[in-house]
């Protein structure tokens, strides 16, 4: 008995030092160091346009309609891009489910963008695994690009250009692909925009 207490004595110490360590004091470094050298990061990428949250440069959006770039397939059920239900499709590539949806989907986009079958890249037509991406790859934007410049009386090279200036670059240089966040684009999209048309008002008065 005595021997069974000397051995609980050191192993009880042993686990209320290692729970103040990993369970209070790690957690609490982890968070300073997010608030004071990662504080954009740690509250969310927030986007915020007129004193309003409007969006996260990590969750992705739905965007329908000829003036937006769309985004890709969302899996997370009857609301797409639903952050308290994320998750894929699940479905394999020969799910007969699975082949039928990217069919049509293929047929979408290229009906709706005026291109070749052959010419709708993968991202497209499949859902991301978290089914919250907010990235298309720079050959979906590509596809969009003329419609989103002739709904929004806007030249190719000018969307190009913002299209150019919303693609985050592999990690390091070479950590990963290069992706076109569609929020921000569809953001930098409406307030050039607004900006070209209010000159064009501005010059016909």
């Amino acid at each position: 008995m005595d021997a069974t207490i000397r051995q609980l004595g050191p192993a009880i110490r042993v686990l209320l030092v290692l729970t103040v360590i990993t369970g209070v004091l790690y957690p609490l470094a982890v968070w300073g160091v997010g608030q004071v050298a990662f504080r954009d990061q740690a509250a969310g990428s927030l986007i915020h346009r007129d004193g309003q949250v409007v969006g996260s440069r990590l969750i992705g959006q739905e965007f329908t309609g000829p003036r937006w770039f769309h985004s890709r397939p969302s899996a997370t059920g009857a609301t797409p891009y639903d952050a308290m239900n994320s998750y894929g499709s699940n479905l394999g590539p020969t799910n007969p489910e699975l082949v039928k949806l990217v069919r049509e989907r293929r047929a979408q986009v290229a009906k709706e963008n005026g291109v070749a079958l052959s010419a709708v890249p993968p991202d497209a037509v499949t859902a991301s695994g978290s089914g919250l991406d907010p990235h298309i790859s720079p050959a979906y934007a590509r596809v969009q690009l003329s419609r989103v410049a002739r709904a929004n009386q806007l030249t190719p090279s000018q969307v190009a250009r913002l299209v150019d200036e919303n693609t985050d670059r592999p990690s390091l240089g070479f950590l990963g692909e290069p992706g076109v966040n569609v929020v921000g684009v569809n953001l930098a999209l409406r307030e050039l925009r607004d900006l070209v048309h209010h000159n064009q008002q501005a010059r016909t008065r």
